[in-house]
């Protein structure tokens, strides 16, 4: 699972195990070890009707609705956004990506855009 912030956006990206436990535990959460503190994020269902947020105890827990985590988890749905009190949330599956990164990406979804070599068309979209 990985985070990305700027401004007054936020946007988790979930690989397929990040999805499966989250679909499976109702939670998943990473962390970042800055040697005398802690930074947690993590992805949460709830009852509620739209994606929220808070942040804790340097902790961002994104809160996503049992309907929506349900749905996203078993389908081809990408994600699900919300604005909440100015404050942007985007969460979405995570592609691999089309340029060559040394990251480790085994874990992404295969990503829409990317080209079949084996055949002549573009791969479906979602």
């Amino acid at each position: 699972m990985k985070i990305r912030i700027k401004g007054n956006s936020l946007r988790f990206r979930l690989t397929k195990s990040d999805v499966a436990q989250f679909a499976e535990d109702g939670y998943a959460e990473e962390t970042t070890d800055f040697g005398n503190h802690v930074f947690t994020y993590a992805v949460q269902k709830n009852n509620l009707h739209n994606l929220s947020a808070v942040f804790e105890n340097s902790k961002i827990t994104l809160f996503m609705p049992e309907y929506m985590a349900n749905e996203w988890a078993n389908t081809d749905k990408v994600g699900f956004e919300y604005t909440e009190n100015d404050l942007y949330l985007l969460i979405e599956k995570d592609f691999k990506c089309l340029d060559t990164i040394a990251e480790d990406q085994s874990d992404n979804y295969p990503n829409p855009l990317a080209i079949d070599h084996t055949s002549p068309r573009v791969m479906a979209g979602r």
